[in-house]
């Protein structure tokens, strides 16, 4: 799996803008069994470079997409971080490889409930799931030092702006379901000044709204 993500980040660099990702991203996703996240019907396309579905209407997404956008949050050790859109929990077991707290939201009763068993089981002491309207982030755990969005939305919600903590970054995918949609990088700086870049075309499941 991590041959096809390195093949794939050849193959994108021109888009990203960069050639490697950072080795603590990559032990990350080599620590995580993806295989524990992923139906039993679909066990043996666990480590194929590809999304999966994982039933609700969503999906868990390629491992290239993965160690992307968790690569352009830039985190460190003392991060605390807020995922919007928990799906199976994948993405979150990651991100509890590389942050000191994560916070993550899941709209999908069922998903969360089964994601933070999952999560739980696996060891990961240091994350937290919600079931609530990714569109409001968390507030009460704000500001965060990164957020990620797993799920394309057809504008950046303004919440989510307001809970990242000055000189941090956002990853999200906008768009409209079915249609273009790009990866962004959004960046607050210290003086709470935001920039935006497009980094990547993706396809995503759309972000529900309560």
């Amino acid at each position: 799996m991590l041959m096809d993500i390195d093949r794939e980040l050849r193959y994108t660099r021109d888009y990203i803008g960069q050639d490697a990702f950072s080795e603590r991203v990559l032990a990350a996703i080599a620590a995580v069994p993806r295989h524990y996240f992923v139906p039993d019907e679909l066990q043996d396309a666990a480590y194929d470079n590809g999304p999966l579905p994982i039933g609700h209407g969503q999906t868990i997404s390629q491992p290239y997409i993965v160690a992307l956008m968790t690569d352009l949050l830039r985190l460190t050790p003392d991060a605390v971080v807020l995922e919007v859109g928990t799906g199976s929990g994948y993405q979150t077991a990651v991100l509890a490889q590389l942050a000191r707290q994560v916070y993550s939201i899941e709209i999908v009763g069922p998903l969360a409930n089964a994601a933070a068993a999952r999560l739980h089981r696996l060891g990961c002491i240091n994350v937290e799931v919600r079931q609530r309207d990714g569109y409001l982030g968390w507030p009460e755990h704000a500001p965060y030092d990164g957020i990620i969005v797993t799920a394309a939305a057809p504008y950046i919600p303004a919440p989510l702006i307001a809970q990242l903590k000055a000189g941090a970054r956002l990853v999200i995918p906008v768009g409209d379901s079915g249609g273009p949609q790009q990866l962004l990088l959004v960046e607050k700086d210290a003086a709470g000044v935001v920039s935006e870049r497009a980094v990547l075309p993706v396809a995503f499941v759309p972000l529900v709204k309560s």
